[in-house]
């Protein structure tokens, strides 16, 4: 069971989910997020308003929607099933082993505020779980 088996469509759309929620996400914080970087509205609109930003952003959820996939199908392959609760807990694990650690010692390093940390942190939970869930409620292969 390669990764040629993928569903790809699942895939996409996780990526495609997940791209929504961190603009509702940000949406939602972008006063403390903008306090917490040191960053006007206007210089916001200046520096982040490019087009090519957001295509970065999506590539990165694309990319990270098929190695989350990936680790799926390999635990579909070792026989557990891939079920919304499989996805779920897989992109937990993910969350809590990889993504937080290394936010917080980087932002720790670079003097980030704590909010900034939790923002960001909460967003790509946020990614994650919404990753799984459609992957693994949609299956992965």
């Amino acid at each position: 069971m390669g990764l040629g088996s993928l569903n790809f469509l699942s895939v996409f759309t996780a990526a495609i989910a997940s791209f929504v929620f961190g603009g509702v996400w940000y949406s939602a914080f972008s006063k403390p997020w903008m306090d917490a970087v040191g960053m006007s509205p206007e210089r916001l609109q200046k520096d982040r308003g490019s087009l090519g930003l957001y295509v970065v952003a999506f590539v990165a959820l694309l990319v990270m929607a098929l190695m989350l996939a990936g680790i799926l199908v390999h635990l579909a392959h070792g026989g557990l099933a891939t079920t919304l609760r499989t996805g779920l807990i897989s992109a937990a694990f993910i969350w809590l082993g990889f993504v937080i650690p290394t936010m917080v010692v980087n932002y720790a390093f670079h003097g980030a505020r704590h909010t900034l940390t939790l923002i960001d942190g909460g967003h790509w939970l946020g990614v994650l779980l919404i990753q799984g869930a459609i992957m693994g409620w949609w299956g992965v292969r």
